[in-house]
């Protein structure tokens, strides 16, 4: 009989987290749960990441929700999400949960502290698949805090213009388009890991040619094409570099590179050369040279000459680029 205020939040947590992606899709709108508009734009969702628990109960509620909107008219299409992606775990460096009473907690802030926190999300980036997680290796950070600074006087530096050849200008493109068209595919794959180190790799090509290539139209290319790669992985680092370049704010906001296939493309590439299954030589051919341009290489081998001792070829497997196997 007293004075009282109704609680009206009374509903469960797992009632709010089963469509609240519907309400962030217009969240200020009095008069109804979502505008349609922004439904037709946003959903389905993309891409759900979370822990694999997640599967068990969070997302076959948001899943029922979705159905069930979808039966009363409400929504549309059959999912809710079209791709969803569980990520590992970072333990310890004894290879166990991280635990206070265990006494192996890595505290975050401290190493952003110690190494910046473009280094700590590169090494996180780095050192693990992201579906697998593994142990906090306090050691192996050490070779991403190398990166970002080979990165950083790459970026930075504005020495004297050199005078490339043609072959050193394409060998540049080639290898710049060529760590887009990997970076690229490695982030729709969610392999992170495989990401830094296609940088890394491109770094020290970059190193390599700079003597030669350095004020060129090409090393501009590669440097603001490593830059732009590289801003998810280290979005300050590389903020800071694209502003020092003179390029247009922010570098958050540009176009992300596309992989020219003609620049990509290798001149010769090595094919390993199998006679009745073992390994005999490797020749160097285009990478989309025929069958008889194949074998007319590993004909003037002398190691291959000698394993097939003027046999003719009884049959012959060949993937352009990749293998040639004759069986005689």
């Amino acid at each position: 009989g007293g004075p009282a205020e109704r609680d009206t939040d009374t509903m469960d947590t797992f009632m709010c987290s089963s469509w609240y992606h519907l309400r962030y899709l217009s969240p200020k709108d009095g008069g109804a749960a979502f505008t349609q508009s922004e439904y037709d734009y946003w959903m389905p969702v993309d891409t759900y990441t979370g822990g694999a628990e997640h599967a068990t109960m969070h997302l076959i509620y948001t899943r029922f929700f979705h159905k069930a909107c979808r039966d009363m008219g409400i929504v549309t299409g059959p999912e809710p999400m079209t791709q969803l992606r569980n990520q590992g775990q970072i333990l310890g460096p004894d290879g166990q949960r991280m635990s206070k009473s265990r006494g192996n907690v890595i505290d975050p802030d401290e190493q952003v502290r110690k190494y910046g926190a473009d280094t700590v999300r590169a090494y996180l980036m780095f050192g693990y698949r992201w579906a697998e997680g593994g142990p906090w290796n306090t050691d192996n950070i050490q070779g991403v805090v190398r990166w970002i600074y080979r990165v950083w006087g790459l970026g930075a530096e504005s020495g004297a213009a050199g005078s490339p050849s043609e072959a050193e200008t394409k060998a540049l493109r080639r290898v710049t388009h060529q760590t887009i068209a990997r970076v690229t595919e490695d982030f729709d794959r969610f392999e992170f890991n495989t990401i830094v180190a296609a940088l890394m790799e491109f770094t020290n090509a970059l190193y390599k040619a700079r003597e030669a290539c350095q004020g060129s139209v090409a090393w501009d290319e590669a440097v603001s094409t490593l830059l732009l790669l590289a801003a998810p992985v280290a979005p300050h680092v590389t903020e800071e570099l694209w502003a020092q370049r003179g390029k247009p704010y922010s570098i958050h906001q540009q176009a992300w590179p596309v992989a020219d296939a003609e620049a990509a493309r290798q001149d010769f590439v090595a094919v390993p050369v199998q006679v009745n299954g073992k390994l005999r030589d490797r020749i160097l051919i285009a990478p989309d040279a025929s069958e008889a341009d194949a074998l007319a290489a590993a004909a003037a081998s002398v190691k291959v000459a000698q394993a097939t001792q003027g046999a003719q070829p009884k049959r012959v497997i060949y993937v352009a680029g990749r293998l040639l196997n004759i069986v005689v």
